[in-house]
């Protein structure tokens, strides 16, 4: 699932994305993943961010 950056409505406002990241977390924790396991997750997004970023950059 792609997710449709740039063209979304509040997309870049920082408390609709601090709603989505609590929401991703309660829903992880809750599902009954650790919080190592959703640190691996933020690292791995991280990573791929880095990966298009570095990728626009060329």
């Amino acid at each position: 699932m792609a997710l449709p950056f740039g063209e979304t409505p509040g997309a870049r406002d920082p408390r609709a994305l601090a709603i989505l990241a609590r929401t991703i977390y309660r829903e992880l924790r809750s599902s009954g993943f650790e919080a190592r396991d959703v640190m691996a997750l933020a690292g791995e997004l991280l990573g791929h961010v880095t990966s298009e970023v570095r990728g626009e950059k060329r």
